[in-house]
């Protein structure tokens, strides 16, 4: 049954597991219907939000309202990208769910970096847009109390089953918020079931129940951050440990093989040592790796052009020798096969010595355009 607003769609299986080609289907197709309706409904929320008194109150939430869809849109395409009308093997399907229920990197409203699966992201988003239609009081945000009712009972209950994730320390904050939700959601669905108008008291308690469960979500994916991050600095040392390594060989391949060739030391992370146990070190460590993952990338682009200009020279040297191939005998095409084979010579010698060699190539190039033989008419060219 279609809702009246935009409600995201059951995400199948977990991370990593094999699931049906239909469930996986099913839920793609979904999930684009959301995206569309959801950016529908936030273009509307973003224009409702320039027109009241209390707007800069509102913009932190429809900006991370607005990064939550584009961080769900980009997920949705890499998945769609990746469907191939259902032509998938275990491994790709299992590549899907992970795509589902993996991270999806983002910034939240306040800079911090904020990391949650797909369906954290797609609920986040629900809860979010439901109080900024309640506290802009847009046209159209009143279904019938029975469905914000049982919306706000969901809700309340989804609260609920995050208290036993949060750290003991706490656990007891978040259960007083819950009790509170709780004895004022029991209140207002008593007073509707005996016939009271509850229309007044919705919007401030559905507000409020919103608000509680995107502080639980954001709270709970930063906790599920640092633990990843923790892991995560290790592979990464280990994967740049091995760049590394790729970089050193390319640098001395270069360093022989050219001349001049770059003089760039190619940074090392195992001079980083073990990933910090602490988690409020963590950042830091990764911090200084992202400086040794851009300092490699420095080095291998400029070993690699190194080796990437002299094969550009010698292969406009080959179409020189393709088109001098072709000309009749005569001094010119000597000349031209002279300046060819001191140019190879250049060529065999290690280092090659790209200067001289890109000169010699440049005369080739020269003395071809000039003294071609004449074209079809007769008349030389020019």
């Amino acid at each position: 049954m279609k809702t009246q607003f935009a409600v995201a769609p059951h995400a199948p299986g977990g991370l990593g597991e094999d699931v049906e080609p239909q469930e996986l289907m099913s839920y793609i197709k979904q999930l684009g219907e959301w995206i569309e309706r959801r950016r529908g409904e936030l273009d509307a929320l973003d224009e409702a939000s320039m027109h009241v008194a209390e707007r800069d109150a509102h913009t932190g939430d429809v900006l991370l309202s607005m990064t939550l869809w584009k961080a769900v849109s980009d997920r949705h395409d890499l998945l769609t990208g990746s469907w191939d009308s259902g032509r998938l093997l275990e491994q790709d399907r299992r590549r899907l769910t992970t795509l589902i229920w993996g991270s999806l990197d983002m910034s939240s409203s306040s800079g911090s970096a904020l990391s949650v699966s797909l369906p954290e992201a797609c609920r986040l988003s629900d809860s979010l847009a439901s109080s900024l239609r309640g506290r802009l009081r847009l046209e159209g945000s009143e279904p019938d109390v029975d469905n914000r009712l049982r919306s706000l009972r969901a809700s309340v209950e989804r609260i609920r089953d995050q208290i036993g994730l949060v750290p003991v320390a706490a656990r007891p904050g978040v259960q007083a918020v819950y009790d509170a939700l709780l004895e004022r959601t029991t209140e207002v669905c008593d007073r509707a079931r005996r016939g009271a108008d509850v229309g007044g008291l919705l919007p401030a308690l559905e507000s409020d129940a919103a608000l509680a469960e995107r502080d639980l979500i954001v709270g709970a994916a930063r906790r599920t951050e640092m633990k990843h991050d923790l892991t995560r600095a290790a592979q990464v040392r280990d994967e740049l440990a091995s760049r590394s390594e790729a970089v050193q060989r390319l640098a001395v391949a270069c360093v022989s093989q050219v001349a001049p060739a770059p003089r760039l030391a190619v940074p090392d992370p195992q001079a980083l040592g073990d990933p910090p146990t602490r988690p409020e070190d963590v950042k830091g460590y990764l911090s200084r790796l992202e400086l040794v993952s851009r300092a490699l990338e420095q080095c291998q682009r400029s070993y690699a052009g190194a080796l990437e200009r002299r094969d550009a020279l010698l292969s406009r040297l080959s179409a020189c020798r393709q088109e001098v191939a072709s000309w009749p005998e005569g001094p010119m095409a000597e000349d031209a096969c002279h300046l060819q084979d001191r140019a190879e010579e250049v060529a065999q010698a290690l280092p090659v010595e790209l200067v001289r060699l890109a000169s010699l190539v440049v005369a080739c190039e020269a003395h071809v355009a000039a003294a071609a033989p004449t074209s079809g008419r007769g008349e030389p060219r020019r």
